[in-house]
């Protein structure tokens, strides 16, 4: 059996008021009483039986609202509210499938980028067009980016490295506003060669013992020149240089460039006024042990005979740039050991191919080469010390052996 019921809202004013049902006559509201007889409860089937079917449209259009709306109005909720309690509990179920459907609406949303996301994803220029520049600023360059490819395990050196080098011995590109474009080239390149240094010096000071294990920080040469005093006003160097001594930068010197401009350099160059009077003091006592070390046929191989060179250029110690035409003062003309007292630096030089310097085992190469300049570093060394009397000979082959 039907039965009606009311509901009070004056306990709670902000309730939307819901609408009895209305009786097929007149639309009056019907009262609830518990008198009711059998007829008006005939006519309240029926008329809940409408209201089930109205109940039914409603909840249609309202599906169909949720679909097409994303948000929705106070006063539309306000006017679906007509509907019994029984109806009510259903309906009370309803809203989480709306939740669910914009759940999924704006997941689907975020997978779309929005076009000017796209615009900011496909193209750097893009970003660059949003950029604005302040008054009195201007583009000075784009930077260039270290290159990806190319690159050497650490202890090589790689092409890169050289192709930076050789950029530098174009005049408009060695200067200070195209170096600071292209410095995260150099940086790379830097690290490099401090990697290479650093795989080296474990090869040299086994080779020689007495060249101290310095970080490649103590060794290296910055690439920045000294143009105080030269007609030569290109700010950067054209190479990457580094020095290894008992002193820490004399003794062996590397020198890398590209276009086969890579030597290791070994000896004393352009010593002080003392060293060099030095020098010409020990040699003028005895030539014996110098003349022997740059004589042996693996040192001849690799830095050229022991004589000055007739038609110039270097050979062994001999053809420097520096050295005299005419004897030193206080040594005679025609003195037995004069072509080695005209020297004014005491250095040999030994050049690399580009390809040499590329292979892995470069590093190996060096040390074999260092093996062979050692006796000659050693005997440098002892010239460049004060000897207390003339008969020193002896005391300098031992000081070799040992």
């Amino acid at each position: 059996m039907a039965r009606t019921r009311t509901r009070s809202n004056a306990a709670n004013p902000d309730t939307p008021q819901k609408r009895a049902p209305k009786s097929s006559s007149g639309g009056k509201k019907r009262k609830a009483s518990p008198e009711t007889d059998d007829d008006e409860r005939g006519v309240s089937k029926n008329n809940d039986e409408e209201q089930e079917e109205s109940s039914k449209s409603k909840q249609m259009r309202r599906a169909t609202r949720r679909k097409t709306a994303k948000d929705y109005d106070s006063d539309a909720l306000d006017e679906d509210s007509e509907f019994d309690a029984d109806e009510g509990e259903e309906d009370e179920e309803e809203p989480q499938e709306p939740k669910r459907k914009r759940a999924s609406g704006a997941g689907t949303q975020s997978k779309t980028p929005s076009p000017r996301k796209k615009r900011r994803k496909t193209s750097d220029a893009d970003e660059e067009e949003d950029f604005e520049l302040k008054d009195g600023q201007q583009v000075a360059g784009v930077i260039v980016q270290a290159p990806k490819t190319g690159r050497v395990p650490p202890g090589q050196i790689s092409k890169n490295t050289f192709d930076f080098l050789q950029k530098l011995t174009d005049p408009d590109c060695n200067d200070r506003e195209w170096f600071k474009l292209h410095e995260p080239v150099y940086r790379l390149a830097e690290q490099e060669f401090k990697d290479f240094v650093e795989s080296f010096t474990e090869v040299l000071v086994e080779v020689d013992p007495h060249i101290p294990s310095l970080p490649p920080k103590d060794v290296i040469h910055r690439i920045y020149r000294d143009i105080r005093f030269s007609n030569d006003k290109t700010p950067y160097k054209k190479n990457l240089t580094a020095s290894f001594s008992r002193s820490g930068r004399k003794g062996i010197f590397a020198h890398f460039a590209s276009g086969g401009e890579s030597l290791l350099a070994a000896g004393t160059w352009c010593p002080g006024k003392n060293e060099i009077a030095t020098i010409r003091s020990n040699i003028a006592r005895s030539s014996d042990r110098l003349r022997q070390v740059i004589s042996e046929p693996a040192f001849v191989k690799l830095f050229g005979q022991p004589k000055p060179n007739k038609n110039g250029g270097r050979s062994s110690v001999f053809g420097g740039e520096d050295e005299l035409k005419v004897a030193p003062k206080g040594f005679a003309k025609d003195h037995k050991d004069i072509d080695l007292l005209k020297c004014r630096s005491w250095a040999v030089i030994h050049r690399f191919k580009d390809s040499e310097v590329l292979d892995p085992e470069f590093k190996t190469k060096l040390g074999e080469v260092c093996t062979v300049v050692r006796p000659f570093v050693r005997c440098l060394n002892d010239l460049m010390t004060l000897q207390e009397d003339d008969n020193n000979d002896d005391d300098n082959d031992n000081d070799e052996e040992s």
